[in-house]
């Protein structure tokens, strides 16, 4: 398939703006419990500010793919069926729960509603990041799923899929949120930290088993079924046209088997390799400058990952259509 910057950085952008928003609300879970220090609510605010921008530019980078904007909202009427609308629908509620939560703590509008009985308060902002979590996790599951329900494009057509996006997305916010709580949380950085290295880990392992699985991958169709002759020698000579069309522009990436591999293993030292190892050492010199730099070189690594998640799909029409004479 061809990638469509527009997607790639939509879908890495809301990735790292949910896993951000995850970080942040379990900070305040783990606090609530007594199991990590309490954090004063500029720290959530200010994390929710920046989830907010990532989720903002996520969405207006969506816009670019579009050939008629203006009729954007048309897209949320087909929610019984289809996954795209159901993403249009959960985006702007996950967007609008962030904000309100983050408005919450930077204005102190905090009431305690409720108690557990293990006595752990449930406050606005529990509520609200309770629900902002379920929103989370519907948003990635209603992106991957976008691909993943896709059968005749079957390096996508797979859980694994819709698990890479749950783990790419956390993996780059947790990041994120360790690099800001070096910053105005020390006490919480390495629980944050600790937590993007297994991410990213698992991340690294759910891709890898992705890799494996596509490259063992065999064609259901060929030029016999495609064309319905039986002949076992068949050599497409021409395409039928001089130039490009649009089947040729959307369906085929047009880069070489060198330029995928060398996307590939760049994408697997810059968003996981590479990140491990500034993990590691930023949470052991405690230095928020790596693991702001882990974050920058995560996601450049994830914007390969995503460009070569799109071009390893390929439509069944590309049997024809690969070839210009």
């Amino acid at each position: 398939m061809h990638p469509a910057f527009s997607v790639v950085f939509l879908t890495t952008l809301i990735g790292a703006g949910q896993g951000l928003f995850l970080a942040l609300f379990t900070v305040e879970s783990y606090a609530a419990f007594g199991l990590l220090p309490a954090q004063s609510s500029d720290f959530y605010a200010l994390g929710s500010a920046l989830a907010t921008v990532l989720l903002v530019l996520g969405l207006f980078a969506s816009f670019f793919h579009l050939g008629r904007p203006e009729r954007a909202w048309r897209s949320a009427t087909q929610w019984r069926t289809s996954w795209l609308s159901r993403e249009v629908i959960v985006l702007p509620a996950f967007m609008g729960t962030v904000f309100l939560y983050g408005m919450a703590h930077w204005f102190g509008i905090n009431p305690e509603l409720a108690q557990l009985p293990s006595g752990a308060p449930v406050n606005v902002t529990a509520v609200l990041g309770t629900i902002g979590t379920v929103l989370a996790f519907a948003l990635y599951i209603c992106t991957g799923m976008i691909y993943a329900c896709l059968r005749f494009l079957r390096e996508w057509h797979t859980p694994l899929t819709v698990i890479n996006y749950i783990l790419l997305g956390g993996a780059s916010g947790f990041t994120l949120a360790a690099a800001l709580a070096s910053g105005g949380a020390p006490e919480v950085m390495p629980a944050l930290a600790g937590w993007a290295l297994i991410i990213t880990l698992l991340g690294l392992l759910g891709r890898v088993a992705t890799l494996i699985r596509n490259a063992r991958l065999k064609p259901k169709s060929t030029l016999q079924s495609a064309i319905g002759i039986k002949h076992p020698k068949i050599a497409q000579k021409t395409q039928g046209m001089m130039g490009g069309a649009f089947n040729t522009r959307e369906f085929f990436h047009g880069q070489t088997r060198a330029m995928l591999r060398a996307v590939k293993w760049f994408f697997l030292l810059g968003a996981f390799a590479i990140p491990l190892g500034l993990l590691g050492a930023g949470l052991m010199q405690a230095t928020g400058d790596l693991l702001a730099l882990a974050f920058l070189v995560q996601y450049l690594g994830l914007l390969a990952e995503r460009w070569f998640f799109f071009a390893q799909a390929n439509h069944p029409q590309n049997l024809y259509y690969q070839s210009v004479a």
